[in-house]
């Protein structure tokens, strides 16, 4: 058994070992490779000297370009501000954009005249702007004109020579052929003689162009010591680092090979008793998803590299390119193992989705409607008959024990209709199995529990009647009884104060029992939704802030602290007298509601099309109502209906907000009262 484990932990080590090293290969081979392709060091390790470089053939044909431009192209400042470099081209594509803007743009442009005529007046009414673009043309010339002087001047051991014309540029005072082959590398182009030095520039495929237009144009340049030293240095040094890194890429190349091959050799090895391919948790994912999944981490990784490439920021693309890779070694490895099970294909999620909507379709053709099983019993039974003609008593029993047992269901089908049919409604059909029988006693069971609410519905709605009745009937009849009792002691008083007293409270009693029948008209009303709606523009936070300084003298009185969460403006679409009307509710449920010395938090919330308005208080009595019962007319959060409210704010506020498209709520959390209005937002 020690044996047998020991040589188990050898293999599992072995394992790892071989996975850090082909990861770490991998990242290594990578980050090699992208430092030489960053670095621009691939083609040195292949170029045979300095002459034969990229570097070399680069810095000699820009200094080719640019003496051939400055004599040949530019001559002179005086050359080109004269502006004879402008061709006709360059002016007709600026004044074809001119053109274009005088269409689009200019009221001297009229659509009845000819396109001649109107470029006609064009030209005149343009010509400053036309002269404008000409000079800018100019300038950009003069501007690249001086920046070609410019890179030559500042190449140290430079030395050039060339004419073209009666043009000539130089930086020496002697422009002697001989004088400019003293030097280690040259260039000479002349009607006589073009040649190049050292040799090997000629197998650059890089050269410079030596052509010169005219028969007399000369061209010589130079590169010293002072120039090319420093450069052959400098390459060198890159070309002895650019080999290390390919060797050291070949390195890592082969241990790379030699783990994977290592790995794909011992990976799923089960123990030398058992047999088959050892799979784990891991491998349970689905192989397409596996592969998926890699070629995602292989964006990802191109996407974060490119990222690091644009920033100059390249440590940490070891480390990525390392967790990457370990990931998708992972997932390659577990794949490998598939196709060693042989179960590349059908451990895929296309796979299994086929294969489960297969038996899915065969499930319901096999347990088809009632249609497909009277064809199939029709056709079907008669030849299982005959077929198994030897045992024709065991199929007629199992006939019989079928056609029973489907029998039973419906007559426990029939049973629970006719309870449902004399009105017990909590009755509920008991049928088993997945067939017809068994969905039409379900759909039964759906009827009857739609009754159930239906009915429970219905003695709500009676109950909420009766409560209402009551409610209406105690809120109305306290004022009434008290107009009643104080006109009858009215009439027998003779003391003039005492009677100024009782009309005082008679007329009390008639103003509450008038807020009474207009809150009820206008509850009424709402709830109709027989309201003219006028929708606008309205500032939710003007609104609000308008509607506070007009309780001011209230809120102060009850010692409530108001916090707005926003000062902003924002819009909503509205009616503003029917929104005030119901913030107005709000405001006046709160300060009759609300603990005294308590806050009150006003928060509005903006979304894409909506606007949400959130105002939370204390209540100052004990909330053990729910918000659903609160919402219904003539409740209120004291049942003692001690305070001088209706009872049907909330109930119009609710309406209201709904005429207007809107939506309203309550929320309530112990003691904490919270309504929650939401409007369509406009711009």
């Amino acid at each position: 058994m020690d044996i047998k484990w020991k040589r188990y932990s050898y293999s599992l080590t072995a394992k790892i070992a071989a996975y850090a090293i082909a990861i770490v290969c991998f990242t290594s081979v990578i980050t090699l490779f992208l430092n030489i392709v960053c670095n621009g060091d691939l083609l040195i390790a292949v170029e045979g000297s300095y002459y034969q470089s990229q570097d070399y053939s680069t810095i000699s044909s820009d200094v080719v370009q640019s003496l051939k431009a400055i004599s040949g192209k530019y001559k002179s400042e005086e050359n080109i501000l004269s502006g004879v470099l402008i061709t006709s081209e360059d002016m007709e594509y600026k004044e074809q954009e001119l053109y274009s803007e005088f269409e689009s743009n200019s009221k001297s442009y009229n659509p009845n005249l000819t396109q001649a005529e109107n470029y006609k007046v064009y030209k005149e009414v343009y010509a400053d702007k036309i002269l404008k673009e000409k000079n800018q043309l100019i300038q950009d010339e003069l501007r690249d004109y001086r920046a070609s002087l410019q890179r030559l001047a500042e190449y140290n051991g430079l030395v050039y020579y060339i004419k073209s014309g009666t043009n000539e540029f130089t930086n020496t005072p002697n422009h002697a052929k001989e004088y400019f082959k003293t030097f280690p590398a040259y260039i000479i182009s002349d009607s006589s003689e073009q040649n190049v030095f050292p040799k090997d520039v000629k197998d650059n495929f890089y050269a410079p162009d030596l052509y010169l237009a005219g028969p007399q144009d000369v061209m010589y340049l130079a590169f010293s010591e002072e120039f090319l030293n420093p450069r052959i240095v400098a390459w060198k040094d890159n070309k002895l680092m650019a080999r290390n890194n390919l060797y050291q890429i070949a390195g890592f190349t082969l241990a790379l090979a030699a783990a994977l091959i290592y790995l794909l050799l011992v990976i799923g090895r089960k123990p030398e008793e058992q047999q088959g391919v050892l799979l784990n948790s891991f491998d349970k994912i689905y192989n397409d998803v596996k592969i998926v999944i890699c070629v995602m981490l292989i964006i990802i990784w191109f996407a974060v590299i490119e990222e690091f490439f644009h920033a100059r920021i390249y440590k940490p693309i070891f480390p990525i390119t390392l967790l990457i890779a370990a990931l998708g070694l992972a997932f390659v490895l577990s794949i490998a193992k598939h196709i060693k099970n042989k179960t590349l294909i059908k451990h895929t999620l296309v796979y299994s989705i086929g294969y489960k909507l297969f038996a899915f379709v065969k499930d319901v053709y096999n347990s088809g409607g009632i249609a497909v099983k009277v064809v199939l019993l029709t056709i079907g039974y008669p030849l299982i008959v005959a077929l198994t003609f030897f045992m024709f008593p065991v199929t007629i029993g199992a006939a019989a024990w079928l056609a029973l047992k489907k029998v039973k269901d419906l007559n426990a089908i029939k049973a629970g209709v006719k309870h449902v049919k004399n009105g017990d409604v909590h009755n509920t059909i008991n049928v088993s199995g997945d067939g017809e029988f068994a969905r039409l006693a379900a759909d039964i069971n759906s009827i009857t529990e739609g009754l159930k609410k239906a009915v429970d519905n219905e003695i709500k709605s009676e109950r909420l009647k009766s409560e209402l009745i009551t409610n209406v009937s105690h809120d109305i009849r306290t004022p009434l009884t008290s107009i009643i009792t104080y006109i009858d002691l009215l009439k027998n008083e003779q003391d003039p104060i005492r009677a100024a007293e009782y009309i005082e409270i008679i007329d009390q009693k008639s103003q509450r029992l008038k807020i009474l029948t207009d809150d009820l008209f206008e509850a009424t009303k709402a709830a109709s939704g027989n309201i003219p709606v006028n929708f606008e523009r309205i500032d939710l936070v003007s609104l609000i802030t308008q509607g506070l300084g007009e309780f001011e003298d209230k809120i102060q009185a009850s010692a409530l602290d108001i916090k707005i969460s926003s000062d902003t403006k924002v819009f909503i679409k509205a009616d503003g007298k029917l929104l005030w009307r119901a913030i107005e509710n709000l405001l006046l449920n709160i300060i009759k509601y609300a603990l005294a010395g308590s806050r009150v938090y006003i928060n509005i919330i903006e979304s894409d099309h909506v606007v949400i308005l959130t105002i939370k208080n204390i209540s100052a009595y004990e909330l053990n109502i729910s918000a659903e019962e609160l919402m219904e007319r003539f409740k209120r959060g004291d049942e003692s209906r001690t305070t001088q409210g209706s009872g049907l704010g909330l109930s119009i506020t609710k309406s209201l907000i709904e005429v207007q498209k809107g939506y309203f709520n309550i929320e309530i959390d112990g003691d904490l009262f919270k309504a929650i209005i939401q409007m369509n937002k406009v711009d």
